[in-house]
């Protein structure tokens, strides 16, 4: 069976997931707030193309910037950025269908900002883990695959959750769907704090995990996380090099070099060398999702009494080089890494 997919927001990670599927035969719209990149995914000359050493191909497809935008969808992926998450939800809840759902292909704890707008009810939670960049109007980078997990917010395995995880198997075979899909959420929370910190600098992820003199930040940041899932209940579930468990506390420094080793090394060859965040700081010069991203985790560790002085300091250096305030350095994860402990 074949789905009419809405995919709101046609960046690099609905730009990719979009191209895949109209590939695979299903009736996919794109909608983007980029008037260029429109232009050139509905351009039957020209269409939305993919690179990297996945897959190489181009597709043309309907594609319209929000106003132009008319009819309604049972199916709609959410691809925008975490701050855009409202904002986009209530852009697109005139086009869901009345027996629609909207799935979060997004960074951070968005299903909660989805929900509020459109009902729990009509909300999938999804946690991904595949590497894209957006590069040119109408130009996606596709460096690799990575974890796709698909879960109903209620644990529940609903008809539906099976029909879209068939779906996003077009795109990812190996996805898998979840009744608990907080515990991938909150694993990707403390892998993305590892990332936002590289951001800070000009090595790669691969080459910045690796600094042997920065395993005691790396314990600091995901036990932070951690922690604050415990107090929720979660018990973050790992992927692709990351586990959780090694920077709980009590775990040894051996157990999170071990898993520092195989991220570095599942990010050893990706063509996508540094973070979406890196990008969005000194290539697309516009505002982050560190906000978004780690500022819930730091909100709710404080209602439960736990500090997160790390997470807090690495809000505030990313603001910092936001605003022009700090400039790029390698030398910045080490100012992070001595952040005081209370």
């Amino acid at each position: 069976m074949r789905d009419r997919v809405l995919i709101w927001g046609s960046g690099a990670i609905g730009g990719t997931i979009g191209a895949f599927l109209a590939r695979a035969g299903h009736d996919v719209t794109f909608v983007d707030r980029v008037a260029e990149h429109v232009e050139a995914i509905r351009d039957p000359a020209r269409g939305l193309t993919i690179s990297g050493p996945i897959a190489r191909f181009a597709v043309s497809a309907p594609a319209f910037v929000p106003a132009e935008l008319t009819g309604t969808w049972d199916h709609v992926y959410l691809c925008v950025k975490s701050q855009d998450t409202v904002e986009g939800a209530r852009a697109l809840q005139p086009h869901l269908g009345r027996d629609g759902y909207v799935v979060s292909l997004q960074n951070g704890l968005c299903e909660a900002a989805i929900a509020a707008v459109v009902g729990a009810p009509r909300t999938i939670g999804a946690f991904i883990n595949y590497g894209s960049d957006w590069l040119a109007p109408g130009e996606v980078l596709f460096a690799n695959h990575g974890a796709f997990v698909v879960g109903e917010l209620d644990g529940r395995m609903t008809p539906r959750l099976a029909a879209l995880h068939a779906t996003v198997r077009d795109f990812c075979a190996d996805a898998i769907m979840t009744d608990d899909i907080q515990a991938y959420l909150w694993g990707k929370l403390g892998y993305a704090s590892f990332l936002i910190a590289q951001a800070t600098g000009a090595l790669g992820i691969a080459d910045c995990l690796a600094r042997p003199e920065l395993l005691g930040l790396w314990r600091r940041l995901g036990g932070e996380v951690n922690a604050v899932a415990a107090a929720l209940g979660i018990k973050p579930r790992g992927f692709n090099g990351y586990e959780p468990a090694a920077f709980s506390a009590g775990a040894t420094e051996d157990a999170a070099r071990r898993s520092v080793a195989a991220m570095a090394a599942f990010n050893r060859p990706n063509p996508k060398t540094h973070s979406g965040i890196w990008r969005d700081l000194f290539v697309r010069k516009r505002r982050t999702e560190v906000e978004t991203q780690l500022g819930p985790i730091v909100e709710r560790g404080a209602e439960h009494g736990l500090a997160c002085p790390c997470l807090s300091a690495l809000i505030a250096m990313i603001r910092a080089l936001e605003d022009g305030r700090l400039a790029m350095s390698d030398d910045n994860l080490l100012t992070l890494a001595a952040t005081p402990a209370t």
